[in-house]
């Protein structure tokens, strides 16, 4: 892949999957589709919510954040109020739960945020919350399954907060025979090359920390 394709300012790796109903990686959608197949069998819709994310649509994440338009949490989940942070704080909030544009592993279209759509009752609203994916939450079975045959299917969890910087998610799968050689080539001047002229709001705080940032939340995940 080259640094386009890295940092989601190319789309040329990745395909829409109609089964998935979703964009992901094209080596990735045979494995993800594999274990799709055998959740339908044991009774469990698993499906992605989110794969293939662009540069543009995480710099709109961001941004909505900074200004306080989404939820801005703090590391147990509670809200936070964006406009009563300093922009250091604010930056560093915001990464705890969302990733630099460039920086998302959702760019390389290996990463899914995984749900099992049988388990949502009717009228239920999915938050992608820990509290979801345990017991008694509607993802809860789901959860389990995946810590007993993802592994099969070369998936793993980058965010368990045991060593990354990102607090847990339990929803987000990673292809790792692709994804971990990705994350080695996304170098801080790679990822500084694509915000360089980004209307990224905290820019200065972002670029000045850049090389922490990276370390923390880039380089440091939960290995397979």
């Amino acid at each position: 892949m080259n640094a386009l394709e890295l940092t989601g300012r190319a789309e040329t790796h990745v395909a829409w999957v109609a089964e998935l109903e979703s964009t992901v990686h094209v080596e990735v959608a045979a494995p993800l589709l594999g274990m799709r197949r055998l959740a339908l069998a044991q009774g469990i819709d698993l499906i992605p919510v989110s794969g293939f994310r662009n540069f543009d649509r995480q710099l709109t994440i961001w941004n909505q954040k900074y200004r306080g338009e989404r939820p801005l949490l703090d590391g147990s989940g509670l809200p936070l109020d964006a406009l009563a942070l300093d922009a250091v704080e604010r930056v560093a909030a915001i990464l705890a739960w969302s990733a630099l544009p460039g920086a998302s592993r959702h760019h390389w279209g290996t990463d899914v945020d995984l749900i099992d759509r049988a388990a949502i009752p009717p009228g239920y609203r999915v938050e992608l919350r820990a509290a979801e994916f345990a017991p008694p939450g509607p993802f809860a079975a789901l959860s389990a399954w995946l810590d007993r045959h993802a592994a099969r299917w070369g998936f793993f969890r980058p965010f368990r907060a045991l060593r990354s910087g990102v607090q847990a998610e339990p929803w987000h799968y990673s292809f790792a025979p692709i994804a971990e050689s990705l994350r080695r080539r996304l170098t801080v001047d790679v990822l500084r090359q694509a915000l360089d002229d980004a209307p990224l709001l905290g820019k200065e705080i972002v670029l000045r920390d850049l090389g922490a940032y990276h370390e923390r939340f880039v380089a440091r995940i939960d290995l397979p």
